[in-house]
């Protein structure tokens, strides 16, 4: 098995969420399997902002999925996408 690359999407609760702290959050929480390799955040609406993330992990198990809810359970977040998964 290789390895895959993930784009995620992290919507803020609210415009008055720290995106950069959420950030830091998730780099404390991933595992030593996932690599956060590119970071964006891009404004939606009415000055709200996502965070977009690119992560490799390795394509086995529920790493992804693992991943995924914790990043949910971080303080200020409103939902997590899963906008892609790729093979490298």
């Amino acid at each position: 098995m290789g390895d895959v690359v993930m784009k995620i999407k992290v919507m803020p609760a609210d415009v008055n969420v720290d995106l950069e702290k959420i950030y830091s959050e998730i780099e404390k929480i991933k595992s030593e399997k996932i690599s956060l390799r590119d970071k964006k955040i891009q404004p939606i609406a009415f000055g709200l902002k996502a965070l977009l993330l690119m992560a490799v992990m390795p394509d086995e198990g529920s790493i992804g999925d693992e991943f995924v809810e914790a990043i949910k359970k971080i303080e200020g977040v409103e939902s997590v996408e899963i906008e892609s998964v790729e093979l490298l």
